[in-house]
């Protein structure tokens, strides 16, 4: 091969290199803004609901830690219906469980037995997660509480069997800005948490 159309041949080579990096460049790049929104989009749901709050993303923190703590269900309970509300600056916090063929559900003024079947069925009508203005609240706050309620997060606890599963209820008195955020990865954070801890507390009760 010549001189010649050696040089061409590697200038060839070395501007496709280029132009491959380039692209991997482009590519991260996007995938990197797509992540970083992700994380924006995921925060600003929390922090809707932990309104007043400069330091919602710590709030959160401190509000997973009482959680996994927690030696028991019931201890469990009581930080989540007590302590959140306070800790996430947020109104109202409600949850209901399925134990076997038991049903329980708990708030701030009480834990109460309830027909299995009424949580498996608010279960069937909830995604993973909701977040949502709406005119009167979701019928697990109760009804005192539920008229109140005017923008509600809906959160599943999911878990195999043998283990509980239930929906973790979160509400506030004012609506949703028309422009919040419908991430959910915090959300779905939570509730992956309040799953965690029950199967541990289950298993080592």
């Amino acid at each position: 091969m010549r001189a010649a159309d050696h040089r061409k041949l590697t200038g060839r080579r070395l501007r496709r290199a280029v132009a491959q990096i380039i692209q991997f460049k482009d590519e991260a790049v996007v995938r990197l803004r797509e992540r970083l929104g992700a994380v924006e989009e995921a925060n600003e749901d929390l922090i809707a609901f932990a309104r007043g709050h400069s330091d919602a993303v710590a709030s959160i923190n401190v509000a997973v830690l009482e959680a996994i703590e927690a030696p028991s269900v019931d201890s469990l309970f009581e930080v989540i219906t007590r302590r959140w509300p306070d800790i996430l600056g947020i109104d109202y916090v409600a949850i209901a469980l399925v134990v076997g063929n038991r049903g329980f559900r708990a708030d701030c003024d009480s834990m109460e037995r309830v027909d299995p079947v009424f949580v498996k069925r608010m279960l069937g009508k909830v995604g993973r997660v909701e977040v949502r203005s709406v005119e009167r609240g979701h019928p697990l706050f109760g009804a005192v509480a539920g008229d109140s309620v005017r923008a509600e997060a809906l959160i599943r606890i999911d878990g195999p069997a043998p283990y509980p599963q239930g929906l973790l209820a979160l509400g506030q008195r004012t609506e949703l800005a028309p422009d919040s955020s419908q991430g959910s990865s915090l959300l779905l954070f939570l509730g992956r948490v309040i799953a965690a801890t029950i199967r541990r507390c289950v298993a080592t009760s």
